[in-house]
């Protein structure tokens, strides 16, 4: 469970998605963008719900663990979301699944040893 301090205010959320949220967070300020994104958490006082955060250039996000007060917090499909917009975000990478494709790419170029 990490707590996530923004805004004057704090929340808490689990580990996954503080992790996606601030990822995302930081590629958003990278591309000068902002979006309003729903995070499931916790109050301080415990309260489960969803928060509304404000992410872009402006945002001072901080996450930091938490003594597990709560049962931690796990929305799958939020995470995902978050992955997939930060990856339409980052640099287009081709992906190499095994070391034989790699080797295909090397001869393909006359890189072969």
């Amino acid at each position: 469970m990490r707590k996530v301090i923004y805004a004057g205010t704090s929340f808490y959320t689990g580990d996954r998605l503080a992790e996606a949220l601030l990822e995302y967070a930081n590629l958003l300020a990278h591309r000068n963008m902002s979006e309003t994104v729903y995070v499931p958490a916790r109050t301080p006082e415990g309260v489960r719900g969803e928060i509304e955060v404000l992410i872009g250039p402006a945002s001072q996000l901080v996450s930091e663990p938490t003594d597990g007060q709560f049962e931690e917090i796990e929305d799958e499909a939020v995470v995902e979301r978050f992955k997939r917009e930060t990856a339409k975000l980052g640099p287009a990478r081709p992906r190499l699944e095994t070391a034989e494709t790699q080797a295909e790419i090397d001869e393909a170029w006359g890189q072969a040893e």
